[in-house]
């Protein structure tokens, strides 16, 4: 099981100032192109959802939205959030079938131990319905480590993270990258790919 109890209790501690670091997440380019992609009244599963900034500028478009987060308190925000419905859940509870349209995992699996990706990755495939979205974001580089504050990371480089969604049965569609001053004040190069499972998939 990938779960770093560290991880959660940081965010636990420093929910409020998290959903304030992420006030703007809704403007995101990123989360734009994904809505340009999204087939209308879909249902989006919000995987590491935080304080549901973005699980509600999805469902503000008129979206179902399914959040999930490891941190109780940033399961309160989300879920206090309008058209958002908030689970406390792990990586590991995705054990749904063809369940979602498409998935958001925005910055949550570089959480997760390296050698769990390609399950997870395959649980999510599993978890779309044929022809659905996957939108991916990690930091770039290698190795694993904790930042300034003590969340754990997983880095990967832009070629792994696709070659880890082909194996996982999803194809790379588009790819942005770029560089943010996180939480703990440190400037993070990143990566994140739109992806889609076949339609016959």
């Amino acid at each position: 099981m990938s779960r770093d109890d560290e991880t959660i209790r940081v965010y636990g501690a420093e929910a409020a100032r998290y959903a304030d670091v992420t006030k703007d997440a809704a403007k995101d380019p990123v989360l734009r192109l994904f809505l340009k992609h999204l087939a209308p009244a879909s249902h989006v599963l919000d995987l590491g959802c935080g304080p549901g900034i973005a699980s509600a500028a999805i469902a503000a478009e008129g979206h179902t939205v399914t959040a999930t987060d490891a941190t109780p308190e940033m399961v309160d925000m989300a879920d206090a959030k309008p058209g958002v419905t908030a689970r406390l859940a792990t990586f590991d509870d995705v054990i749904e079938v063809a369940a979602y349209d498409a998935i958001w995992a925005n910055f949550s699996l570089l959480h997760a131990a390296r050698a769990d990706l390609p399950r997870y990755l395959s649980a999510l495939a599993t978890a779309l319905r044929p022809g659905g979205l996957f939108h991916i974001g990690m930091k770039t580089g290698t190795g694993a480590h904790r930042d300034k504050i003590g969340r754990l990371y997983t880095y990967v480089t832009e070629d792994e993270l696709r070659g880890l969604l082909r194996d996982a049965g999803l194809t790379p569609i588009e790819t942005c990258t770029g560089a943010d001053t996180g939480l703990d004040g440190t400037v993070a190069p990143w990566v994140t790919v739109l992806a889609r499972k076949p339609a016959d998939g």
